[in-house]
């Protein structure tokens, strides 16, 4: 039996690439296009989903933060 699980991407662009990791699990995958860098996350995740359990999802509160740096 399949779901769905409702998981959260922050996206970078980082030199050429766009890089999107996963907030809930250890997950990153890269394109060359925002939706690209989705894509090939998702079917990661769903990789990664075959041998790992899914998560307990619970909502992911995103803000920005300014950190001071030397």
């Amino acid at each position: 039996m399949t779901h769905a699980l409702h998981l959260t991407a922050a996206i970078t662009h980082e030199g050429e690439w766009y890089v999107a990791r996963c907030l809930q699990v250890e997950v990153a995958s890269q394109g060359e296009t925002i939706e690209e860098a989705l894509s090939n996350l998702r079917e990661a995740l769903e990789l990664y989903f075959e041998d790992a359990p899914a998560p307990e999802v619970t909502d992911v509160i995103t803000a920005p933060l300014e950190v001071r740096v030397a």
